[in-house]
């Protein structure tokens, strides 16, 4: 039995989940709404104040899917009631990032700027304190599209292993190779 899927996701109160006929899981908070498509073989159900997730065998696909919906509706109930916030630091000498609206504009080292639409339900801060990296803030009730969106800017500059510039998420830790040594 899935350990995961076995547990029950507990609904606090201001949240509101409805379960459809078709199985699409619809979660309200004071955040704002998500819904996600189940799988017809998984069986969604509401008691008291929990949901569970039943599967109908012990088929390694049945399995699998079990702990990944009820992580899935997890993360939905923890997104409209908490949120999700990821930084970001841009470590390199002259790195830049200002966020106007939902356009993040980046200097990364290119011989140009770089523009990044960020998407309309992730909200988007950029800090720079003097003597710091900037630091670029996602906040948004999706956990997968901000996991997303956090991956799509880190590609635009990957962390080197020799000097450790590039954009890493805060409080990373990057292997580090020693450089070249003379041979004399």
């Amino acid at each position: 039995m899935s350990r995961i899927g076995k547990k029950p996701i507990t609904i606090t109160e201001g949240i509101a989940i409805e379960v459809s006929p078709e199985n699409l899981v619809t979660v309200k908070g004071p955040k704002g709404e998500l819904s996600l498509s189940v799988d017809p073989d998984i069986k969604v159900s509401i008691t008291d104040s929990q949901l569970s997730l039943e599967r109908p065998t012990e088929q390694k696909r049945h399995k699998s899917l079990h702990g990944l919906y009820r992580s899935l509706i997890n993360n939905m109930v923890v997104g409209v009631s908490e949120g999700y916030k990821k930084e970001l630091e841009l470590v390199g000498v002259g790195y830049k990032a200002s966020a106007q609206g939902n356009v993040l504009e980046l200097s990364l080292g290119y011989s140009h700027s770089i523009f990044f639409m960020v998407p309309e339900e992730i909200k988007v801060s950029a800090q720079t304190a003097k003597g710091k990296s900037p630091v670029v803030t996602l906040e948004g009730i999706d956990k997968e599209l901000i996991g997303e969106v956090a991956a799509k800017l880190r590609s635009l500059r990957k962390v080197e292993p020799y000097k450790g510039k590039g954009i890493r998420f805060v409080g990373e830790q990057i292997r580090r190779k020693a450089g070249k040594t003379a041979a004399k």
